[in-house]
């Protein structure tokens, strides 16, 4: 018998992310900045300030959008949103730097 608890494990890539959010991301968030609104970095201390220091919140606001960043749920399948959040937090983590 099998349990399903949630959605199934899926281990996040990092590496992967990287190469999305250079693609779809870098233009507004190059080095963890942004371009249109700059109080709200993707920096751990804005993140956390603006409660989206967590693979969740950042998958939503990808998704989604919010204000002046665009949903890109119709353009990123899951996989991709959920790498490049993965790479946004482990950035954040690192201070953007390398």
């Amino acid at each position: 018998m099998t349990f399903a608890l949630g959605q199934p494990a899926f281990a996040a890539d990092a590496a992967q992310g990287a190469k999305v959010f250079s693609a779809n991301c870098a233009a507004c968030h190059m080095g963890g900045n942004n371009v249109v609104m700059a109080n709200k970095t993707l920096k751990k201390d804005a993140l956390e300030q603006y409660a989206m220091y967590s693979a969740e919140a950042i998958t939503t606001q990808v998704t989604n959008g919010k204000n002046a960043m665009p949903a890109f749920g119709g353009r990123l399948g899951a996989d991709d949103i959920a790498n490049v959040a993965a790479y946004v937090l482990s950035q954040a983590d690192k201070g953007w730097a390398g």
